[in-house]
């Protein structure tokens, strides 16, 4: 069971080539985790912790989108040496 763990959470790592994937497929492994334990006792069969997965992964991904960083900032040095910034909007 450990194993299959490490290989998923690897995959999932993996498959992420974006900072704002990467995220997602960070908070859909922890919230699929926590769902599948809370799902497995709250039901005690298989398929309440199987249920309960899929319910927190699709949450913890949403979760993890939602809350990630709104602006990205861009620096550059001018042809006087001075550091500039320009922040963008993620939206």
């Amino acid at each position: 069971m450990k194993k299959i763990l490490v290989v998923a959470l690897a995959a999932l790592a993996l498959g992420a080539c974006t900072p704002r994937e990467e995220r997602a497929a960070a908070g859909a492994g922890l919230g699929g985790l926590g769902g599948a334990v809370i799902g497995g006792l709250a039901a005690g069969t298989p398929q309440g912790a199987l249920a309960g997965a899929a319910i927190g992964a699709v949450g913890g991904a949403i979760v993890a989108d939602v809350t990630r960083p709104k602006t990205t900032k861009r620096c550059w040095w001018d042809a006087n040496g001075n550091k500039v910034c320009k922040y963008y909007n993620n939206n």
